[in-house]
């Protein structure tokens, strides 16, 4: 079990990439610990014990949770990566729809560092927006309990919450940076490592909550529950429909090219956790709204008291069932999105490339898209439940947000899903210097 790490620290080049990574995730958790200025520490690790304890705002959960509880302390990292995850599904997604970004996209190398470019300019956007709105939820009271009172903020002046946005703003690229260090010069894809470490730093402090306020009892079977949800997760993530590929014999020049045979590999979770992170989004909205136009001296009006009571509240029946649908919803778009059968069928064609028992061009793209299809309908549903199961069991838990908890489902789906990531790559790595690798 140890043999595979004491040779990857063993090999020089791979030991400094592994020392490069904890050295950038170190500074990136002390980071999310340094206060940003003119916010008071004091108080704010106060209401943190109060949301502890079963209070707080839930509509920036998500991005508390990837940022590893850095939001709700106002530190410097208080956004973290989240504009960036943001700003690249956004470019993503726009390929399909701008003619433009899908030819960046075909140009290989240079097209994708315009791309990159595109993405690090919207996520300075997306980071100065989320940040303002995030100070003035602070301003109003809304972001944490309306307990902790009026002393989060020193100084409340125009100039003193501008410098509070514009280090917020500065973190949030702070962070992009060191995600792509990581990438560039490290092992596995930096923004998710960054995410993993996050998460990972939330889970002891959210276990002795549990411990202490539920129990011992309680507190094993939420252990043996995260277990189990953990081998099921990894079952599923490593499953995949291998369409067998053959292709055809070739000369080019004087030489013989072709004649392999390999296969297609699709997943069934092909939308990885993208499609969770929208419906949490989009769930989140209408309780942000909420936030932002309800005055404390006026009844609440119609819709927001349908708000209130239906998509404020993660354990009611209709949050789980609009929740659940939108992930099987958004799973479909983003695969359709991502993945493109008459582009795929048409690489295979230029190559000589074709199915056993499907003619090439159109019959192999249609062939292909009704394998996807089928195979994401049950990664749909793998999704679904995993993400509603704590909102099932939210009793077991904080009484807090789902999301907040790192053994909720989108929580466990990440790390699962680098922690599997990182360690291929790490297994490539050693196999390429013909060592036994970690997985066997």
């Amino acid at each position: 079990m140890l043999s595979p790490l004491i040779a990857a620290f063993r090999t020089p080049d791979l030991r400094k990439k592994i020392l490069f990574v904890i050295g950038i995730i170190v500074l990136y958790r002390l980071g999310a610990t340094v206060p940003s200025p003119g916010v008071n520490y004091v108080e704010v690790h106060k209401c943190i014990d109060t949301i502890n304890s079963g209070g707080g705002n839930q509509v920036y959960s998500l991005i508390n949770l990837f940022s590893g509880g850095a939001l709700l302390q106002l530190s410097v990292f208080a956004i973290g990566i989240m504009p960036y995850i943001t700003a690249s599904i956004i470019v993503q997604l726009l390929t399909v729809v701008i003619p433009r970004f899908e030819q960046l996209r075909k140009e290989g190398q240079s097209g994708q560092a315009k791309m990159t470019q595109y993405t690090r300019y919207l996520t300075v956007a997306l980071a100065l927006l989320q940040s303002t709105g995030i100070v003035a939820l602070a301003v109003r009271g809304n972001l944490l309990p309306s307990s902790c009172g009026d002393n989060i903020l020193n100084d409340k002046s125009i100039l003193g919450l501008t410098i509070i946005v514009l280090v917020m703003t500065a973190g949030a690229c702070l962070v992009m940076w060191f995600g792509e260090l990581i990438t560039e010069r490290g092992i596995g894809n930096g923004m998710s490592l960054l995410i993993f470490a996050g998460i990972a730093a939330r889970i002891p402090a959210e276990g002795r909550t549990i411990l202490t306020s539920r129990g011992g009892l309680v507190f094993g079977l939420v252990v043996v529950a995260v277990l189990i949800i953990v081998a099921g997760v990894v079952f599923i993530e490593q499953g995949q429909r291998r369409i067998p590929v053959q292709y055809a014999k070739r000369m080019v020049g004087r030489k013989m090219y072709g004649g392999s045979s390999t296969y297609l590999p699709l997943k069934v979770n092909q939308a990885g956790v993208i499609p969770v992170i929208f419906a949490s989004s989009l769930l989140y909205l209408p309780q942000l709204i909420v936030q932002l136009t309800q005055s404390s001296s006026e009844a609440p009006s119609g819709w927001q008291r349908w708000v209130s009571t239906y998509l404020a509240d993660p354990s009611n029946y209709v949050y789980i069932i609009v929740y659940f649908l939108m992930i099987i919803f958004f799973t479909y778009f983003y695969v359709a999105v991502t993945f493109n059968p008459e582009e795929r069928a048409d690489d295979m064609k230029k190559y000589g490339g074709f199915i056993p028992g499907i003619r090439p061009g159109q019959p192999t793209a249609d062939y292909l898209g009704y394998v996807l299809s089928r195979i994401t309908l049950p990664g749909s549903i793998y999704l679904g439940i995993i993400a509603v199961l704590p909102n099932l069991f939210l009793e077991i838990g904080n009484s807090g947000g789902v999301q907040n908890l790192p053994f909720g489902g989108t929580a466990v789906l990440i790390m699962v899903g680098v922690g599997l990531d990182t360690m291929k790559q790490v297994n490539s790595q050693l196999m390429q210097r013909k060592y036994e690798g970690f997985l066997k």
